[in-house]
């Protein structure tokens, strides 16, 4: 080394074609990219000791997802390492036409056709977690996301896991389906024999309350694993 930074555009260049951001975006669309991919185009430029990408998610993993960092202060954005002035600025305005967008079309909001579908919009953050969480996607008639809400913190097991809490968003949202997520920290997105059960059990409970659970996807960071395409749960 010669005492030079790496600068983003070695950074990237160095990976396969395939896994650069922007290249990707070109080639697959906007909707093939993860939200740390999507960031790293927005952020440009990483830090001395991380490329943008790297920096995207953990900016990520610090706001507790892409929600959190949309809601975070300009203030609070430019106390983070690596995000200077310029890149709070730029993240804000970005997240700004976003829901100045939504709020003119709703229509254009996600849509899940697949398991990575839903996995690419939460991979990213909830894979890097120390903790785990369980989150649920939150989808209208055509699978349109309408949210994502976090339902537990901490230690998510099938006995503590109750479907009140579960479905309480879905049930005020009016929902018809939601997609159920947690992560492994571990890094292992094997589902445990407490996770197939607790899918067992929202599978039922959805049931009752006429809201289908399309899903229930293990995250361990950059994997992750379908109980439905397991059939796990879902017998």
């Amino acid at each position: 080394m010669d005492g030079r930074s790496l600068d983003y555009t070695f950074r990237i260049r160095d990976l396969p074609a395939s896994e650069r951001p922007r290249e990707r975006l070109r080639d697959a669309g906007p909707n093939a990219l993860s939200n740390a991919e999507l960031l790293a185009i927005l952020l440009r430029t990483g830090t001395r000791s991380e490329s943008a990408l790297a920096l995207g998610s953990r900016l990520l993993a610090q706001f507790s997802g892409l929600a959190g960092l949309a809601r975070a202060s300009f203030r609070e954005m430019c106390a983070t390492h690596g995000i200077g002035e310029a890149k709070a600025a730029e993240l804000m305005a970005g997240f700004e036409l976003g829901r100045r967008l939504l709020a003119l079309h709703p229509e254009e909001r996600a849509v899940v056709r697949s398991p990575a579908d839903a996995a690419n919009l939460i991979q990213a953050e909830m894979g890097l977690l120390p903790q785990e969480h369980l989150r649920v996607l939150l989808l209208n008639t055509k699978n349109r996301v309408l949210g994502v809400s976090e339902v537990y913190k901490g230690n998510v097991n099938s006995s503590m896991v109750r479907p009140g809490e579960v479905f309480r968003d879905a049930v005020r949202e009016n929902c018809p389906a939601v997609i159920v997520a947690h992560n492994h920290p571990s890094g292992d997105p094997t589902p445990s024999q407490e996770d197939v059960q607790m899918t067992r059990r929202l599978v039922d409970a959805g049931k009752l309350l006429d809201i289908e659970v399309l899903d229930h996807l293990v995250i361990a960071g950059n994997s992750f694993v379908s109980l439905r395409e397991k059939k796990l749960g879902f017998e």
